[in-house]
């Protein structure tokens, strides 16, 4: 399988840890401050919030040259909770791109809650991950390594479709955030 680096620690570094051992992939977990030990994943999910992504490239974007990216923010007001903080036009993920021009960046992750990867279930449906990129060989590769830990994954586009997916992201946590639906439930995709 894949050997993958998870730089962040959190609910959803812990769980996207879960499903791709499960797989069989070997996995190494990061905290934005072990800045001393490198980055050797074939693929880097950066499982930090939207806010830290910059302090984490400026940290180890040479690090990522050559290798897949998987941006998992959503890169919304988290005081409001009432809009995107990225240009209408773009996204994170585009941001992402942008700054790591020899790296394969994807977008995965950002549609779905850490109770729901871990479980494997949305409801009574199988958890999908979508994800978008312009790379079709590196979603191959992130979709074999979900696939093995028993999730769905679906090829939601290009890289340009990672502004849907935010705008989607950003609804599902909105709802959550009121008590409308559960940090365990969300959206589920009958394929």
């Amino acid at each position: 399988m894949a050997h993958i680096s998870i730089i962040g620690t959190g609910n959803m570094g812990q769980a996207i840890s879960g499903v791709v051992t499960q797989g069989g992939s070997t996995v190494e977990l990061f905290s934005t401050s072990d800045t001393d030990k490198p980055v050797t994943g074939d693929i880097v999910v950066l499982a930090v919030p939207y806010t830290a992504v910059s302090l984490v490239l400026d940290q180890r974007g040479d690090q990522l040259d050559g290798k897949i990216v998987v941006d998992i923010t959503n890169p919304l007001n988290f005081d409001t909770f009432d809009s995107l903080t990225v240009p209408a036009d773009s996204s994170a993920a585009a941001e992402i791109a942008a700054k790591l021009p020899n790296s394969h960046v994807l977008k995965a992750f950002n549609t779905t809650f850490a109770g729901t990867l871990a479980a494997g279930t949305v409801g009574p449906l199988p958890t999908t991950v979508l994800i978008a990129g312009d790379d079709s060989n590196a979603k191959s590769v992130l979709t074999g390594v979900l696939t093995a830990g028993g999730l769905k994954a679906l090829d939601a586009g290009s890289l340009k479709r990672a502004r849907e997916m935010e705008a989607l992201g950003f609804l599902q946590l909105s709802l959550a955030a009121s008590e409308k639906i559960s940090w365990t439930g969300g959206f589920g995709i009958v394929t």
